[in-house]
């Protein structure tokens, strides 16, 4: 999860470059765009993946009910945020220009819902 979480924040920075260019009235560079993209898609992906293992190894492994810990409903909670971002992007890739802020504010918010989780699930840790 540690490796989603920093390509989801490279995603991020690419972003906010390319929000900085169309603040200023600069035309963003496409490799930017496909950049952002790539690396969007690929930490949703990931955290996806992560997400769903969590639950499984926690009760495969660990024994425990999954949602009985507060890194449980962080993660939750951030892959809800992930998921709502991703949709949004997805809508924005075809033309629906009018989610971009909303876009960017859940992109920071899954982050930092993320980097919660993360603070918990060190206490869970073996």
């Amino acid at each position: 999860m540690l490796v989603s979480l920093a390509v989801a924040a490279a995603a991020l920075q690419s972003g906010l470059r390319l929000r900085r260019a169309r603040l200023r009235g600069a035309p963003a560079r496409r490799d930017d765009r496909r950049r952002h993209l790539r690396l969007a898609k690929t930490a949703v992906a990931m955290v996806g993946v992560g997400f769903a293992g969590g639950p499984i190894s926690a009760v495969w492994l660990r024994g425990f009910d999954p949602f009985a810990t507060l890194h449980g409903w962080l993660a939750l909670g951030a892959a809800l945020l992930f998921a709502s971002t991703a949709w949004l992007g997805h809508r924005l890739e075809h033309g629906a220009l009018q989610w971009r802020e909303l876009h960017a504010r859940l992109a920071v918010a899954s982050l930092l819902a993320a980097a919660a989780a993360l603070g918990t699930g060190f206490v869970l840790l073996p």
